[in-house]
């Protein structure tokens, strides 16, 4: 019947052959729940720290090629190795840039926001989506100072407050932009994709792969029996020649 007929049941994404070079997948989930959360707890991080060091550090200004500059001398933990200051960038992480690029790395921070934020939806990878939510916590926790800080909305300094030898001041959201950067490269260099696919090692390999799961995967054709041969007679091994006169 043309409509009391039961339709037969759509294949899901998962139980579909993988494309060649592609491995194949288990059922995937969106991962924007994780991007959002590790994104939350990075800006909360970020905001709490700056706060305290505002309220506690202002008058301890770091040091200067490791010499103390000014009184009161900065706060140096483990021997030396961590030094607890503040200081105030223009620049973007780690202080690069200055005055004049601030409203240049507050527009890159708004579109490197808006760009993750709409990558997320597509991202069925958690070790992806845990990159990406340290990159999006760590490039709000500095827009944040931007836009709340003095001198001026999107040309706020941003609170520094972390110095270690021979290395820029930096704070907690400059640290998780640095892990979600090495987090994505590695996850590149092993193939990883967003959509928690793996990128088998060359095209040539990853397609003989494919066929080799494609074969075992099809059971073979039953062989069909096949009638035993008779040794041919003497004179059947030879037409015979025309009949005579």
């Amino acid at each position: 019947m043309a409509g009391g007929a039961d339709q037969p049941p759509d294949e899901s994404a998962a139980s579909r052959p993988s494309a060649p070079g592609v491995a194949p997948s288990r059922p995937r989930r969106r991962r924007l729940g994780v991007v959002l959360g590790v994104a939350a707890v990075v800006l909360a991080a970020d905001i709490i720290s700056k706060t305290i060091v505002v309220a506690t550090l202002s008058d301890r200004h770091c040091l200067v090629d490791g010499v103390v500059v000014q009184s009161p001398a900065p706060i140096r933990l483990l021997g030396g190795v961590l030094t607890l200051c503040e200081s105030r960038n223009p620049g973007a992480a780690f202080g690069i840039g200055g005055t004049s690029t601030t409203i240049v790395f507050t527009a890159i921070a708004l579109g490197v926001i808006a760009f993750i934020i709409r990558t997320s939806r597509q991202i069925y990878s958690l070790p992806w989506a845990v990159a990406l939510g340290l990159l999006l916590g760590g490039a709000m926790g500095n827009l944040t100072d931007r836009i709340f800080r003095s001198p001026g909305p999107f040309r706020g300094w941003v609170v520094d407050w972390i110095q270690l030898p021979h290395w820029p001041v930096f704070n907690l959201a400059d640290s998780s932009i640095t892990c979600g950067v090495v987090l994505f490269v590695l996850l590149a260099a092993r193939g990883r994709r967003l959509d928690g696919t793996t990128h088998l090692a060359g095209e040539r390999s990853g397609a003989g792969r494919s066929a080799e799961d494609h074969q075992a995967a099809e059971p073979a054709a039953p062989e069909q029996p096949t009638a035993p041969t008779r040794p041919k007679k003497p004179w059947q091994q030879h037409p015979s020649g025309g009949g005579g006169g």
